[in-house]
């Protein structure tokens, strides 16, 4: 798989009928290897290794309706209380963050209504917050430490 510019780490990998499987140290069960798999991942390890993100409290493919429709957001990052920190979006390395991107997630961010938005296709990052009263966007430098929020 592609070297992304996420931290490396050491992810369990198995082969079977052709099809490369990663463990999925959240969910503990092994997931098909996709190029967006790879990116998730290793964002997941970040934010738990780096950023002090408790596993716990890191949720994978939730549900959310999105115009009366069931979607599911790729990951998202809550509180000890359970609330919704932030909306994770993730893409394949191939795959360039646009305001496309910025847009599904905020559709999906609708009826969460997280402080945080995460895009990703593991080349680049962003991190934003959203103010909900005043609906607006604004990018930060760096993902915040879970400690900081």
């Amino acid at each position: 798989m592609q070297v992304l510019s996420l931290p490396a780490h050491n992810f369990s990998i198995k082969k079977d009928k052709d099809k490369l499987y990663i463990f999925d140290d959240f969910r503990k069960k092994w997931i098909v290897l996709t190029p967006e798999e790879w990116v998730r991942q290793h964002l997941l390890m970040f934010l738990t290794l780096h950023k002090n993100y408790p596993k716990s409290l890191i949720a994978i493919e939730r549900l959310v309706k999105v115009n009366g429709l069931s979607q599911r957001f790729d990951a998202g990052l809550f509180n000890s209380s359970a609330k919704p920190i932030a909306v994770i979006e993730c893409k394949a390395p191939s795959v360039k963050i646009t305001e496309s991107t910025l847009s599904q997630a905020i559709r999906y961010n609708k009826s969460i209504k997280a402080p945080y938005l995460i895009l990703t296709n593991g080349l680049e990052t962003f991190c934003g917050i959203i103010d909900l009263k005043q609906n607006n966007f604004s990018y930060l430098k760096d993902i915040p430490d879970y400690n900081e929020i």
